[in-house]
């Protein structure tokens, strides 16, 4: 279980990192940030096998604090 935590906290560093790389204008929307979040759902789906929480929703929580709407 603790390897399973440990690659769920490196996809979530990697994932805002891409999400805080992208252009202004690319994640100025409640879309953008959907789309953004089922494409890296979709990508790391193995890592989130065991969660409880669907990967998008996990990672809507953690992009939309970062979201400046």
């Amino acid at each position: 279980m603790p390897e399973v935590m440990t690659a769920q906290r490196k996809a979530r560093r990697r994932i805002i990192r891409q999400w805080v790389g992208l252009k202004k204008e690319k994640r100025d929307s409640i879309e953008a940030i959907s789309v953004f979040a089922n494409a890296a759902a979709k990508q790391n789906r193995s890592l989130f096998a065991r969660s409880r929480r669907d990967p998008y929703e996990k990672i809507m929580g953690w992009l939309l604090p970062r979201a400046h709407l």
